[in-house]
């Protein structure tokens, strides 16, 4: 397993503003995971779920759903930093998300960060990360995403 970037306080976070982290693991997304995601969901459009149909689709296989991409995230970002000191961390939303390319079925991914932003907010300390993740093999990004997480120290 990857080893995250450890900072040791808001100062060395707020040093790392603009500078791209390290790399997480690859993970696989087979197609147990992208169905028990359209089950968690309520997505079961056929392009995710129906192997036969989605063959003879736009992708000639099913895909992950975005969404499902997205939700990878609290995965991914303790692999690639985490703050010392931090007695809860809580997502706060997400500024802008977008999906260049899909996640066939199969395919694996991974992510790396780059600390955005990061500001003292009563009690803790505003985060923004955006996150990119990627598909071995793949010529673009599968996901790009501003994660804002709120830490309390």
């Amino acid at each position: 397993m990857s080893q995250p970037r450890v900072f040791a306080s808001p100062d060395e976070l707020r040093a790392a503003v603009d500078e791209q982290l390290g790399w997480t693991d690859w993970i696989e997304i087979d197609q147990k995971r992208i169905d028990q995601f359209a089950d968690a969901t309520g997505d079961h459009q056929w392009i995710h779920v129906d192997p036969e149909r989605a063959a003879g689709g736009p992708f000639g296989t099913t895909i992950g759903h975005g969404f499902l991409t997205l939700s990878l995230l609290p995965l991914f970002t303790p692999q690639i930093f985490r703050v010392e000191g931090v007695r809860m961390g809580v997502n706060y939303g997400v500024n802008k998300v977008r999906f260049p390319a899909p996640v066939p079925v199969g395919s694996r991914l991974r992510a790396t960060a780059v600390i955005a932003e990061v500001a003292e907010t009563g009690g803790g300390i505003h985060l923004v990360a955006r996150v990119t993740v990627e598909r071995e093999g793949g010529d673009k990004p599968v996901c790009v995403a501003e994660m804002v997480t709120r830490l309390y120290l």
